[in-house]
């Protein structure tokens, strides 16, 4: 029987109806092949980070049960390649780093994978300052980025990613006293059965 791992997404948008372009990304992950929707966090509001001059962003994190490859880094790759065909199909323009997003889809975990590795040309960025980067899983920022740690905590609070000396949960609360308490707020939660993002009351 294939090996199978579970992998943690990242979801942002800023552009058009963000709440809905966070929904249906959430279908479209499930709908991955040879994928499984595990879980999904709240839906967050969350302030812009880089470039503070836009919308505030939707944030949102799922695990997928997903094919784990012949190694990590090839199951890692392959993922990667479908969240940025997904990007695509979505409409995403590059417009620089931090600027505003149709869609954003990070690999964010990749089981208990430490994963370093050159991207395909298929999943490389548009952006020439971040083409040549590799791919990092656990994601480089996302231990002291908010609106990552405080979804991701929602689905996964006790791991310890690979590389990390705390919990996810750990890392939300120190990174919660640096940033401004409602820099990241929840606002709805998934509804499985509708398939929706069911406000809080």
């Amino acid at each position: 029987m294939a090996q199978r791992v579970t992998a943690a997404i990242g979801l942002g948008s800023n552009v058009g109806d963000p709440d809905a372009v966070l929904a249906a990304a959430v279908h479209a992950l499930g709908a991955l092949a040879d994928v499984r929707l595990l879980a999904v966090s709240r839906l967050y509001a969350t302030d812009p980070v880089g470039v503070t001059d836009q919308a505030e962003f939707r944030n949102a994190v799922v695990l997928l049960d997903v094919p784990a490859g012949p190694d990590p880094q090839t199951g890692a790759i392959a993922l990667l390649v479908a969240l940025k065909s997904l990007e695509r199909s979505f409409g995403r323009l590059d417009r620089g780093r931090w600027g505003p997003r149709e869609i954003d889809l990070d690999l964010l975990l990749f089981g208990d994978d430490h994963v370093s590795v050159e991207r395909p040309e298929e999943a490389r960025s548009a952006d020439p300052a971040k083409a040549p980067r590799p791919l990092e899983v656990p994601h480089v920022l996302a231990r002291e980025r908010l609106f990552v740690l405080v979804p991701l905590a929602d689905v996964v609070p006790d791991a310890t990613p690979p590389g990390w000396d705390e919990t996810v949960a750990a890392a939300r609360d120190r990174v919660a006293v640096i940033e401004r308490p409602d820099a990241v707020r929840a606002i709805a939660s998934w509804d499985p059965a509708g398939g929706y993002w069911r406000p809080l009351a």
